[in-house]
């Protein structure tokens, strides 16, 4: 392994130590196969990047963005680079997790289930 996927690795790790609030609580509602029995990881490396969660089963990547994210074009770059390796890229803002998870976990239930659905408002 390269030093720099160690040090990718070992980042991870930190951050899946003290995750944002918005992250703690949609990994509750995620883990131990929780939301229609679907596995997730978190803060999983993948190439040069760390996905906030990830369902390898359903190729989906859900990210929980805070407002430093809106409109970024490292965003725009990290999700095309996630989507050539066959993932798709699920983001939602830590209100949007805050305020409805409800909505949240059916949207990522749906796009789970759903190959061809595409989050293009964002």
């Amino acid at each position: 392994m390269s030093e720099d996927a160690r040090r990718l690795r070992s980042f991870a790790r930190k951050m899946r130590s003290a995750p944002t609030e918005a992250e703690e609580r949609l990994w509750g509602a995620l883990r131990n196969r929780r939301l229609g029995k679907l596995k997730f990881r978190r803060q999983v490396p993948i190439g040069v990047y760390i996905a906030d969660f990830i369902c390898m089963e359903a190729k989906l990547i859900v990210e929980v963005d805070g407002t430093q994210h809106a409109e970024s074009r490292r965003d725009v770059a990290r999700d095309a680079d996630l989507e050539a390796r066959g993932f798709r890229v699920l983001r939602f803002w830590n209100d949007d997790v805050m305020r409805d998870l409800d909505s949240v976990c059916a949207t990522i239930i749906a796009f789970a289930r759903d190959g061809s659905l595409r989050q293009d408002w964002r």
